[in-house]
């Protein structure tokens, strides 16, 4: 008995042994896992409760907010206070009953397929973002349901961080135990924005369809549903290609949820799809392109509220009027007999604030905004960028370089003429649009350097990665191009297009405000000059002679692609940078329209309205050692037509009209010489000043520019083209001739420019062959001209 004793107690010990083995068997660090998990569902729980809880306290019902007031109104106004547009007033709040339920089906199947399956949240949907998200590299895909939408819309604002993603995820589950499905989809499709200043879906079937929400097709429900993914994107007033694709994606989409039948799908995408125009008997403000451009931006910086909101511009009002009505008159007139239908313009002033923006021809034609979403090739015009690339390689503006046949793998550019010129300078190259050093200086530099550059003013396109990109044969729309222009207007500094100054409610509360531009150098001092220098030299002696202006200095570079099809010119002052693009929207060809015709003419008659009470001023890194206050850019009095002379072509700076010159004694003896360039500088009495050299002529650096005195050298300078004195004294010795015509030289006692330069060039006829050389009729593919 005692023994049997003994054995049951060994075998409760060892059983007892055996549970202690069993339990140790869970890993310490397993057990840590599991219990923070318990506690982590716990304190979420707990937190989502004390949230739950404090939203109900905080915030009204959710319900109350069911008024036609629920969408804000927007007062668009120019840099003067004008009123360019009001939006979101003219809506009304449809109840869930009058909306169709295809148009509730299609919303459901693009943003939310599991949205009557989930409380608020949908954690596959936020595993499945995830994973897309991370096999993308970069944010593709959201995870944001219907009611984490609502939930956005209603109480919060549009800021990233943590905390209000957070405060998003809690609201939404509050939404959901407040109200039922039916109301959190009648509250969002009432106050969500589809783009185009329409909030609410029947805002946006009234301003897309020019119908009610009730009316919808199941074609037109899939466009409206399409628009919630990016309205900016797919608002087929900007973008219409864009929102038919989108629409027959939303419609597959309706088709994988089973809410419509393969019979339904293929009558949907048979059914043309008619946006609606401009009401009205089509006259417009001429401000509609600049508005939806304002629309488009006011998500990424508008916060939820009701209250009325203005929105200030940076548009110029009268400058913009002015603008609309040049193109409207060019167009109507010399683009008839030209063949060119549409034109876009745009204009920057220092900061970036676009001061004119012109999408087309008429809005009510056409609500396609050419100035921001019409990729075109730019031609010549970005040649610059090739330009500035190999100066800051360490070449000068009269480096010489060698404008000769070139063939490259098999491709061999042309000239717009068929002809080279030989050794040639990089300013005159430049100037004249040669298309064979360009080509050479990509080469040289690298086609990954030169879209470097580009990319670093501001040109956001796509780039070819082939040597034709320095003829421009990358599409880029106008907007860009100006906007990396203008870091030559600024000295060098990146500058940032933007529309929007500040947005405020109408009780004074500052919702954005546009802070100070942050200097950003993106091209260096001496470069900047040397670029403004060349582009100087484009404009008043190059191809873009037409934009010339009177009394401002003024750089610029015309473009011309094959067969006619788009012809640009981008230019700029210290004060302004300007762009014009002229084609038509199939793409066909036009008649002779280049750079430096019609869009040269367009540009210069808008920067004449613009620079009417401005003081003409140097541009960067070009101004003279004297004081140019109040001075003008005018073509050099003699320069040489052969091709093989390496003389700069590099302007004159022009005082403001001074004394009037009586008599040609008096002409004789003065210091300066007039030569307006333009029959509208008659009787301004314009004198220019004959270039200071140094008295040492060999006084040169080794790239040949002439070295000012130390005691005159100020910013960088580059110089002006000698006077031929042989001419002169072959001109003064018209005199007697030129006397007997000053009765008719003289104007009211004044001196008349007009004849006297008609009497020189009479001299100069033999001097120079004719200039101008037109372009054959066939040029070969990727050639660029002008």
């Amino acid at each position: 008995m005692p023994e049997q004793t003994k054995t049951n107690e060994q075998a409760a010990t060892s059983g007892k042994v055996g549970d202690k083995a069993g339990k140790a068997r869970i890993p310490w660090h397993l057990r840590l896992v599991f219990s923070s998990i318990l506690a982590g569902v716990l304190g979420v729980s707990l937190w989502l409760g004390g949230m739950l809880v404090y939203y109900t306290i905080a915030f009204p019902d959710p319900l109350s907010v069911r008024s036609k007031d629920t969408a804000p109104v927007i007062r668009i106004v120019a840099r003067d206070g004008t009123l360019l547009a009001k939006r979101g007033a003219a809506h009304d709040y449809v109840p869930m009953e009058m909306i169709p339920q295809h148009v509730v089906d299609a919303v459901v199947a693009t943003e939310d397929r599991r949205f009557f399956n989930h409380f608020g949240l949908d954690p596959f949907g936020l595993i499945r973002a995830a994973f897309a998200n991370l096999r993308a590299g970069r944010f593709v895909q959201g995870g944001s349901t219907l009611t984490q939408q609502l939930a956005k819309n209603l109480f919060l604002t549009s800021e990233r961080t943590m905390s209000r993603k957070l405060d998003e995820l809690a609201l939404a589950v509050w939404l959901e135990v407040r109200l039922t499905k039916k109301e959190i989809l009648e509250l969002y499709l009432n106050r969500v924005y589809f783009g185009a200043g329409a909030y609410g879906v029947e805002a946006a079937s009234q301003r897309y369809f020019d119908k009610s929400v009730r009316a919808l097709s199941v074609a037109e429900a899939a466009l409206i549903a399409g628009l919630l993914k990016a309205p900016s994107k797919y608002a087929p007033t900007s973008n219409q290609a864009a929102a038919m694709r989108r629409a027959r994606s939303v419609l597959s989409k309706m088709r994988e949820a089973g809410v419509i039948d393969e019979a339904t799908l293929r009558k949907a995408r048979s059914t043309p799809i008619h946006i609606a125009n401009v009401k009205g008997t089509g006259a417009t403000t001429g401000f509609e392109y600049a508005i939806d451009l304002v629309l488009e931006k006011l998500p990424p910086v508008l916060g939820s509220t009701n209250a009325e909101m203005i929105v200030e511009t940076t548009i110029d009002a009268a400058l913009q009027r002015r603008a609309n009505r040049i193109i409207t008159r060019m167009l109507d007139t010399k683009g008839k007999t030209m063949q060119a239908s549409q034109a876009a313009l745009v204009s920057l002033d220092s900061s970036g604030g676009i001061r004119v923006l012109v999408g087309g021809r008429s809005y009510a034609q056409s609500q396609f905004n050419r100035a921001t979403k019409a990729q075109r090739q730019p031609g010549s015009v970005f040649k610059p960028f090739v330009y500035l690339t190999a100066l800051e390689r360490g070449m000068k503006p009269n480096s010489v370089v060698y404008d000769q046949p070139i063939n490259i793998d098999g491709w061999s550019p042309q000239n717009d003429n068929h002809k080279h010129a030989g050794a040639t300078t990089l300013r005159q190259a430049l100037a004249k649009s040669i298309n064979s050093v360009a080509v050479q200086l990509a080469r040289d530099s690298g086609i990954a350097t030169v879209a470097r550059t580009a990319r670093r003013l501001g040109i956001v396109s796509e780039l070819r990665q082939d040597l034709s990109l320095a003829l421009g044969t990358s599409e880029l729309n106008l907007l860009e191009v100006v906007g990396a222009y203008a870091a030559f207007s600024e000295g060098g500094h990146r500058v940032e297009p933007h529309i929007i100054r500040r947005i405020r409610l109408n009780n004074g509360r500052i919702l954005f405000a546009r802070g100070p531009a942050q200097e950003q150098r993106v091209i260096t001092e001496q470069n900047v000059g040397a670029i403004n220098d060349m582009l100087n030299a484009a404009l008043v002696a190059g191809t873009g002679r037409r934009a010339a202006l009177p009394r401002h200095p003024a750089a610029g570079k015309t473009g011309t692609t094959q067969d006619f099809r788009d012809a640009w010119f981008i230019g700029y002052t210290a004060h302004m940078t300007t762009g014009v693009w002229v084609g038509n929207d199939n793409g066909a060809p036009m008649r002779r329209v280049m750079g430096g015709n019609l869009p040269a003419e367009i540009w210069r008659s808008v920067m004449l309205e613009a620079h009417r009470e401005l003081d003409p001023t140097a541009l960067p890194g070009t101004a003279p050692t004297d004081d140019v206050a109040g001075r003008s850019m005018l073509p050099p009095l003699v320069r040489s037509d052969n091709a093989q002379s390496l003389a700069p072509l590099a302007p004159a700076m022009t005082p403001l009209p001074g004394r009037a010159v009586r008599s040609v004694q008096q002409w004789r003896r003065a210091k300066r010489i007039a030569r307006p360039h333009q029959p509208h500088a008659i009787g301004q009495r314009l004198v220019i000043e004959p270039p200071r050299l140094s008295a040492d002529r060999n006084a040169r650096d080794a790239s040949g520019v002439v070295t000012p005195s130390p005691a005159k050298r100020k910013t960088p300078q580059f110089p002006n083209e000698r006077i031929d004195a042989d001419f002169l004294a072959r001109m003064l010795e018209q005199t007697s001739a030129t006397e007997k015509s000053m009765a008719k030289a003289t104007r009211n006692g004044g001196f008349d420019a007009d004849i006297i330069r008609q009497q020189i060039e009479a001299v100069r006829t033999d001097e120079r062959a004719p200039e101008r050389t037109l372009p054959p009729k066939g040029l070969m593919a990727l050639g660029a001209r002008n």
